[in-house]
């Protein structure tokens, strides 16, 4: 099982209730930037569908990309341009499981607008209109280097509200096998567009803004974990595929392949004398096709 390695992510797993609704939480995560491959810093989120878990409600620190916004400022997502994922480096990648999801899964309605409804009321209620920023449009790079100057003019060029080094996979992953998504960004740094804007952002500075301003986050997931809020909501919420594990053949090839013959079949059972070759039909009939029984 992978560790996470950054300062701020304890690497837990919580379990509990809130408000009568069974949660479980991720304190801290794994970010491709750590070395860690995209299927597994997708992991947890496979994990948690496969227990049951209907919503996903991600979080990340951010940095923000629009002149009008400050450190504090919570963003909605929307919607995301991910660099790394145009570029080859996405977790749905390689053979997919059909009980999971669709091998193409559609991106566009990933961001659900009735969760944005919600959490917008919640946020006028609490009193954070001032702060709480709908229709956010969130940047996903790779890291762990924070964004050069040009690239934050190119980010908030085509739309960026905010930039960051996580969360995108997350979703890919949460879409793709049937769970909603709630995506709250956090602006934690103004990114830097020219050389008189201040120094440079820091690691220092993102945690310091969690320390100062993270309470409002906090409580604006409190708040919106309530049966009042998303009791109805997830009632209506498609349920988790139920897995069958005796009778569920895995798909991967490399990973389930007995033979060492010419046969890379993923339910082919020969053993090393395999003769099937490109015409394996192990898993249509009953006996051996090593051509010796």
């Amino acid at each position: 099982m992978p560790r996470a390695t950054v300062q701020g992510h304890s690497g837990e797993l919580i379990f509990g209730t809130m408000d009568g609704i069974e949660v479980v939480c991720m304190k801290g995560r794994f970010h491709f930037y750590e070395g860690h491959s995209m299927q597994n810093v997708v992991l947890p989120v496979r994990v948690m569908r496969l227990m049951g878990v209907k919503l996903l409600v991600v979080t990340n620190a951010s940095g923000g990309l629009k002149k009008e916004q400050s450190v504090g400022d919570i963003v909605v997502i929307q919607d995301h341009f991910a660099a790394p994922i145009l570029a080859g480096n996405n977790p749905l990648r390689g053979v997919n499981d059909p009980l999971l999801g669709d091998r193409f899964p559609s991106v566009s309605d990933a961001y659900d607008d009735t969760l944005q409804a919600i959490i917008m009321k919640m946020g006028n209620e609490l009193g954070m209109s001032d702060i709480l920023r709908p229709d956010g449009v969130y940047c996903f790079v790779s890291g762990p280097s924070y964004e050069s100057k040009a690239e934050c003019r190119f980010l908030s060029s085509i739309g960026g509200d905010t930039v960051g080094m996580s969360t995108v996979p997350e979703v890919l992953a949460a879409k793709h096998c049937g769970m909603k998504v709630l995506t709250l960004s956090f602006v934690t740094n103004k990114v830097i567009f020219s050389d008189d804007q201040g120094p440079a952002a820091s690691h220092a500075e993102v945690m310091e803004a969690v320390t100062r301003s993270g309470a409002n986050l906090e409580l604006l997931v409190k708040t919106f974990v309530t049966k009042g809020a998303i009791g109805e909501y997830l009632y209506n919420c498609k349920p988790a595929p139920v897995f069958d594990y005796k009778a569920h053949k895995p798909t991967s090839a490399a990973a389930t392949a007995t033979t060492s013959g010419p046969c890379g079949k993923a339910r082919c059972t020969c053993g090393t004398n395999c003769k099937c070759g490109d015409n394996c039909n192990c898993d249509t009939v009953s006996h051996c096709n090593t051509g010796t029984g």
